[in-house]
């Protein structure tokens, strides 16, 4: 996760220029024991296997082997494999199926493996290191969740538990993209929950993203024989005027508000300092409600520009999309998503910002964000996480997929 970014590709990359940190691997292999033990404790382990992005073999071989460790006692389990990405399914027949969906790579590290366990700054009980917000916490309680209630009586819904790669870096490497367009027969469910950080509330849907670039075209002059020109940075000033004065909406999708955003976020023009620029450009960025599709999402802000369609731009301009994903709807009235919603006393709100939830709603399933952690320390040095979090959590998990419809 990468709450910095303005589109749903993170700009971090594992080739950035310096060395990469140096781990060790955990001596203690990951058991299947493991995975049900405990969470706080399965969220230390994971932390300690080092997999930044493009570097997830030794975890996805790790977890491979523990799932499979599972089919000893429920037959009933399968575990599938798409390159660094793992699929674990129950088959026992029931009613409904949940997603339980989590990637597993991080960020570099930043001097911050491996784990520790002592107080945050706040004094709470917390586990310090790379990933245990974002988001190896999550994982650690749907994987838990999973070992402990695929053979269990009480398990209400199928599972379906979806650890990728590839998350933190461009969208062509997301391992749960890869499922979405070779195996969608392997997401198939009713609701599906993402273990991003949501700080132990759920978060539901997600805002879609479109980023356009607008450039404006002059001619350039000597400033001092302005008149010989035709300045671009005053050609763009009504664009941006508009901009400026656009009122966005609020919008109530099943008690979620989502909060509607167009903003100028990236301007550029100049060629001296006695010179009439003869090309200025900005980036516009169009954080939009679920309830809008990305067709009309991109209608809309091009609409308010002013300046036409990429194929027939006003003279003068040229209009790129830069970035255009849709956003999620929260599908909270969905019963599969109401009852988890009860299961966790209605602490819901919109999540703001785009998550890989939109993938399980392009297949039509219903999704939430939910999981331990402040996103707000996700690829900081400082990144952990509360261990009551993470018990909350995994409790309410528990007590949502041992819920019997009514």
């Amino acid at each position: 996760m990468n709450p910095a970014s303005s589109t749903p590709s993170s700009p971090s990359s594992p080739s950035s220029g310096t060395a990469p940190e140096t781990t060790a691997a955990p001596t203690v292999p990951l058991t299947t024991a493991d995975l049900s033990a405990d969470p706080v404790e399965l969220t230390r382990t994971l932390v300690d296997v080092p997999s930044r992005s493009h570097e997830e073999e030794a975890i996805a071989d790790a977890l491979h082997t523990a799932l499979e460790g599972l089919r000893a006692d429920h037959p009933h389990v399968t575990v599938d494999r798409h390159g660094n990405t793992l699929v674990a399914r129950t088959h026992r027949g029931l009613p409904t199926r949940v997603i339980l969906a989590g990637h597993i790579d991080t960020v570099p590290p930043a001097g911050n493996l491996p784990s520790s366990r002592r107080p945050d700054e706040a004094g709470r009980d917390s586990i310090h290191g790379l990933g245990s917000v974002d988001m190896k916490s999550g994982d650690a309680v749907y994987i838990h969740a999973f070992a402990t209630l695929a053979g269990d009586p009480r398990l209400a819904h199928d599972l379906t538990l979806v650890l990728y790669e590839g998350e933190e870096v461009a969208t062509r490497y997301n391992g749960l993209g890869h499922l979405v367009e070779s195996h969608p027969d392997w997401l198939t469910g009713d609701v599906a929950l993402l273990g991003e950080p949501s700080g132990a509330v759920i978060e539901a849907g997600c805002q879609g993203t479109l980023r356009v670039r607008v450039t404006a075209h002059g001619t350039r002059a000597h400033s001092a024989r302005a008149w010989l020109g035709d300045n671009a940075v005053h050609r763009l000033s009504p664009v941006i005027a508009r901009v400026g004065a656009y009122r966005p909406r609020d919008v109530d999708i099943d008690g979620c508000l989502y909060r509607e955003g167009l903003n100028v976020v990236h301007l550029e023009a100049g060629v001296a300092t006695n010179t009439v620029p003869d090309e200025a450009w900005m980036f516009v960025n169009f954080r939009f409600a679920p309830d809008r599709t990305a067709e009309e999402a991109l209608d809309h802000t091009l609409g308010v520009l002013g300046v036409g369609i990429p194929d027939d731009p006003v003279e003068g301009f040229s209009v790129e999309v830069d970035d255009l994903a849709p956003g999620a709807l929260p599908g909270l009235h969905q019963p599969a998503a109401a009852a988890l919603v009860e299961a966790t006393g209605g602490n819901v709100r919109a999540k703001f910002g785009w998550t890989d939830v939109s993938r399980f709603s392009s297949l039509g399933i219903p999704a939430v964000n939910f999981g331990p952690g402040d996103p707000g320390l996700c690829h900081t040095p400082q990144e952990n996480c509360p261990v009551e979090m993470i018990e909350t959590v995994s409790a309410q998990l528990t007590d949502y997929l041992t819920r019997k419809a009514r």
